[in-house]
């Protein structure tokens, strides 16, 4: 483990890990904010201090257990130690770290690795869901997503194409290597920023999991149609459709958020996707207007997001048994509300990016058992052990005429 020596950039994290940790705060904003208070740390200390955070962010139980709870007293520098320590790097010659204390943290870790949700750096609560759910899998599962995601890119079909985006990058010396099985990913072979780069901002591609890219050619979207994003967000499975419509057809992205929709508005603009119309669902009212007037229905519901988790390590302390309670009703109500927009003959797909199936494949059975004018056509499960990517479930059911 390289660790560079600089007092300021421990400073940074600490502050970083306070922002996370004690207010809840999302690792990214949280590093964002650190890196606009320090704009002279050049892109080697700025990748020491986002790559240190997400580590400790994900291995945040792990490292306090080794620690000796030094979260819990607020010792950050104790903390970070741990970190270093338990990666055999060498701390550096700081005040703060004359009087750790390494081979009481090395025994502690070797104790923390005897015990699963420890060693996993989850809580109990969330380990007891996964094994219910999973059973000896669920340990498969956790390695795989303790692991750091791979950047993987979506080349944006309605600006430009992959022979002349790979190129354009390699100019720049960014080398990114084909997916296999995946029609337009690409994998980042080194660490770049890739959001300041001029074809980002022209809108040449996207920042999206592979297993995410395989969502929008699952709906079985054709130019022309009109296709309902139901649960949008961000736009990022919007946007995706909107390039394989090929700008043909309306496709309505519809959320409960108005500054997701915004977002949505945005990046649709960047790339150059003209069929996206946004909706804001403020009532029910809207959604009646809507009623059997659409050929596709996408429904990527709310969900636990535990098939995402190495993108999102901060989920894992924020997630028990009233969170998935909770989570469970609000998908049910979704697939009742939503599946009503779809027209006769037309196709509905639930997705979503856990690994649960009491979130998947049990809330299909459900709906299917209440609603015998629909059909399964077909259920996937991706999960990231087996895949190497990010988690999801996808269901495709059809509407009788």
């Amino acid at each position: 483990m390289e660790v560079l020596p600089y007092h300021n950039l421990y400073v940074g994290m600490i502050e970083t890990l306070e922002s996370i940790f004690e207010k809840g705060d999302y690792s990214d904003k949280a590093l964002e904010r650190t890196f606009k208070k320090n704009r002279l740390w050049g892109s080697r200390d700025r990748g020491f201090v986002a790559e240190m955070v997400y580590d400790m962010v994900r291995w945040k139980r792990t490292i306090d257990f080794a620690s000796a709870n030094a979260l819990r007293k607020r010792h950050y520098w104790d903390f970070i130690a741990a970190w270093i320590v338990m990666n055999d790097g060498r701390l550096p010659d700081l005040e703060e770290f004359k009087k750790v204390k390494a081979q009481k943290i090395k025994g502690n870790y070797l104790q923390a690795l005897r015990i699963p949700a420890i060693k996993h750096s989850i809580s109990d609560e969330l380990f007891e869901i996964g094994q219910n759910e999973l059973g000896d899998q669920w340990i498969t599962e956790l390695e795989a997503m303790n692991q750091a995601a791979p950047a993987v890119l979506r080349v944006n079909t309605l600006r430009t194409n992959e022979k002349e985006l790979k190129a354009e990058l390699l100019d720049k010396e960014i080398r990114i290597t084909k997916l296999k099985r995946f029609p337009d990913a690409y994998v980042l072979v080194e660490k770049e920023n890739l959001f300041l780069t001029e074809e980002f901002k022209k809108g040449y591609f996207e920042m999206q999991d592979a297993n995410s890219q395989l969502v929008a050619p699952f709906v079985e979207v054709e130019p022309g149609m009109r296709v309902a994003d139901a649960c949008a967000g961000a736009g990022g499975k919007s946007l995706h459709l909107a390039a394989l419509m090929e700008n043909k057809g309306n496709i309505v992205s519809m959320d409960i958020h108005q500054w997701k929709l915004n977002e949505l508005k945005r990046r649709a603009k960047r790339a150059g996707a003209h069929n996206i119309q946004t909706k804001l669902i403020d009532s029910t009212k809207v959604l009646k207007r809507f009623n059997k007037s659409f050929d596709r229905v996408l429904i990527d519901a709310p969900c636990t997001g535990l098939g995402v988790l190495r993108r999102n390590p901060d989920a894992k302390y924020k997630l028990d048994k009233a969170t998935l309670e909770r989570v469970l009703v609000e998908q049910k109500e979704i697939l009742e509300t939503y599946s009503k927009l779809l027209k006769p003959e037309g196709i509905l797909v639930y997705v979503t990016c856990s690994i649960l199936p009491s979130e998947n494949s049990e809330q299909v059975k459900t709906f299917l058992s209440n609603h015998p004018e629909f059909t399964l056509l077909e259920e996937k499960t991706l999960m990231p052990a087996e895949t190497g990517f990010d988690g999801f479930y996808m269901a495709k059911m059809t509407k009788k005429a």
